[in-house]
């Protein structure tokens, strides 16, 4: 296996740890950051954990007990068991840096694959959202460039679909505004570093009455909290900035899922615009 798909194994085998657990939301900061790092986890200290998660060190001694370990040494032992690290030593891995980064995104899409298997829960978010008129769709910040990218692609085969990406007092009129003219869904985009008027603004969206579809990079981010769904894509975290490849592929999966929840409209309106786009010749090709 290559040293990608190393990385994206040992990610699933960390992440396997929390499952069934009740974290509190430091907790999941820390399990999180466990995730994002599991090829470094198994040589963390609790204080390069509890650095990394933006917690203090006695945080990270309770998430560990939390977990059923006696303490951090213990959880570290399980973190090595799990990941096949050594006891001492660093982890190693072939190419440059730059290669690195490409080789776990490979392994984030590997990863975004096998959680597509449940094919009937990706039909299901198609047809909450494709139901949804108007379509909010959010994302602040980092996540905005995505959710723009969305929403180009869905008005060609939803009625009305409304980008939110700016924050500010605005949002939440936005918000109840979309409520009001019958939307029934959000569709967020929620990525590192979580914005915190992101949060806020999924709060709000439920207190409006809409259900909360989260497309975010891990299980344990954050917006768990506000979403009713949760659909997780891995972010690269190698690069000086991250990168969004498993998050955007991930997007592109549930418009399809849009589209396929209701055809016949998807074909109509997509030929009308193809018409429209021959009339007025917006393409060389």
């Amino acid at each position: 296996m290559n040293e990608g798909g190393t990385v994206g194994a040992s990610a699933d085998r960390v992440l396997d740890l929390f499952q069934g657990v009740r974290l509190t939301p430091t907790q999941r900061r820390i399990a999180h950051s466990l995730v994002q790092h599991a090829a470094a986890a198994a040589y963390l200290s609790a204080a390069e954990v509890a650095e990394l998660a933006g917690v203090s060190q006695p945080s990270v001694t309770r998430f560990a007990v939390a977990l059923g370990h006696d303490g951090y040494p213990a959880l570290r032992r399980r973190l090595r068991e799990l990941t096949g690290a050594p006891a001492t030593g660093e982890p190693s891995g072939g190419g440059n840096e730059l290669q690195r980064a490409v080789g776990t995104e490979v392994a984030n899409l590997e990863r975004l694959a096998g959680e597509l298997a449940d094919t009937d829960r990706i039909a299901a978010v198609g047809k909450l959202l494709a139901a949804s008129r108007p379509l909010p769709v959010l994302g602040l910040r980092a996540a905005a460039p995505l959710a723009a990218y969305f929403a180009f692609f869905a008005a060609k085969v939803h009625p009305d679909v409304r980008v939110l990406d700016d924050g500010g007092s605005l949002l939440a009129d936005r918000l109840e505004q979309a409520a009001a003219a019958g939307a029934t869904a959000l569709l967020a985009f929620v990525l590192p570093r979580y914005p915190r008027e992101t949060l806020d603004a999924l709060a709000e969206a439920r207190a409006a009455g809409l259900t909360v579809v989260a497309i975010t990079d891990s299980p344990v981010s954050p917006a768990t909290e506000h979403a009713e769904v949760v659909l997780p894509a891995a972010v690269g975290t190698d690069l000086v900035f991250d990168l969004h490849t498993a998050p955007m592929t991930l997007a592109m999966v549930v418009l399809q899922a849009i589209c396929d929840a209701a055809p016949a409209e998807t074909q109509r309106r997509l030929e009308a615009f193809e018409s429209s786009a021959a009339r007025r010749q917006l393409f060389l090709g």
